[in-house]
């Protein structure tokens, strides 16, 4: 009997699984009922041990042996924005046409679904379970601060208390494809400083507004001429929020702060960004600045980790093991080759590959234009591959070592 043949006895279990894990907000930060429900279905799947850490994310364990693999998905999701735009209710799990609709549907509690039943579909199997210790992890504030959480796990909940995890595998929507790689990013402020005065004789002071202006123009341009890679694509900058003070409405602003979403190619970094931005011909140093923006938002679990909002950029070679390996497993589970590729947008590998350098790959159902959307949903046969996947990636793991 084939894997995917074998992972078909979890489908009903999957799609209930999920449309219960839909109809629970569970916004950054706010992620605690959802835990919750999470660890509930591990215990009932019989995992060795399912806890959440001290910063709220979900750990379940399969087995004490030597070889320690990741599964990760984060368990926040983005907001609704207005409920009047999505053509049903985003908290209720809509089937419809073979798929599931709803907030995170495929960004991202589909992960922890097929991971946990992944895994659990791997013990079933009853073959290189005493070689692997495998970690099915929920983690939290990914939508926030990608990689945060998922990396408190990797050094301190499993790395320091447990041992070195030897490889990860990202949950993020894949579309059934291997990833190994995406772009970074970093949140960027640049703050303008003006002098006041009174509105009716703005020749007065110095709007800075108006200096901003001239430096948006160029942050524009800027975008146009940055640097490609043949495999992440094009590094981008975008300027997303202005906002200034000022005394009144009848007073020229003395101060502007503008904020810039910054994707970094291959080859780019933190210092590259800074230097380029402040090389801009409006750029003046003696009233303005560029901030990297800090998060420090607290857990559900009150828990505060401070990390500058720096995500660096990471690719896994394609012939290295685990590609290698997860492509293997794709291909039992799909019965064909799968397509190797990257993400478009950020995801935890920027901790796991991007700062800790543990190899890392991604697989997952769904698609990538679906999420944050009002559109956001997962096709349930895909979620049944996808349990085959990861019932296969640890043996696959063993055969390409």
């Amino acid at each position: 009997m084939s894997l995917k043949n074998q992972a078909e006895k979890y489908r009903q279990d999957c799609a209930k699984f999920l449309r219960d894990l839909v109809e629970i907000p569970s916004e950054s930060s706010k992620e605690g009922k959802v835990a919750e429900r999470i660890i509930q279905e591990m215990n009932k799947l019989g995992f060795d041990r399912a806890w959440a850490d001290d910063y709220g994310n979900v750990i379940g364990q399969l087995g004490n042996g030597p070889i320690r693999v990741v599964f990760d998905g984060h368990i926040d999701t983005v907001g609704i924005g207005s409920a009047a735009s999505w053509p049903h209710d985003p908290y209720k799990g809509k089937v419809e046409d073979g798929y599931i609709y709803g907030r995170g549907a495929s960004d991202n509690k589909q992960a922890p679904v097929v991971q946990v039943y992944g895994a659990k579909l791997f013990k079933d199997l009853g073959k290189d379970l005493e070689k692997f210790s495998i970690f099915v992890v929920g983690s939290v504030q990914e939508e926030d601060c990608d990689g945060l959480a998922l990396r408190y796990v990797l050094e301190e909940s499993i790395g320091k208390k447990i041992g070195k995890v030897d490889y990860v595998c990202i949950g993020e929507s894949t579309n059934l494809d291997i990833y190994r790689g995406h772009r970074g990013r970093m949140e960027i402020n640049v703050v303008a400083r003006g002098r006041s005065c009174h509105g009716s004789a703005p020749e007065r002071g110095v709007n800075a507004v108006y200096k901003m202006n001239k430096l948006i123009t160029e942050i524009e341009q800027l975008n146009e001429r940055l640097q490609h890679d043949d495999f992440l694509g094009k590094g981008t900058c975008a300027v997303t929020h202005i906002s200034c003070e000022t005394p009144s409405l009848c007073a020229v602003p003395d101060s502007c702060r503008i904020h810039i979403d910054r994707r970094l190619t291959h080859g780019e970094d933190k210092a590259l960004a800074v230097r380029q931005i402040e090389q801009l011909p409006s750029f003046d140093r003696e009233t303005m600045k560029v901030e990297i923006l800090t998060y420090d938002t607290p857990s559900y679990t009150n828990k505060k980790l401070v990390t500058e909002k720096y995500y660096p950029t990471w690719v896994l070679p394609e012939n290295h093991s685990l590609v290698q390996a997860g492509a293997k497993a794709a291909e039992k589970a799909l019965g064909h080759k799968p397509k190797i590729s990257r993400w478009v947008f950020s995801t935890n590998g920027i901790a796991s590959m991007g700062q800790l350098g543990i190899p890392t790959i991604g697989f997952g159902p769904a698609m990538e234009e679906d999420a944050h959307s009002t559109n956001d949903r997962v096709k349930i046969d895909d979620l049944v591959t996808a349990v085959a996947f990861y019932a296969a990636l640890p043996t696959s793991i063993l055969e390409s070592r």
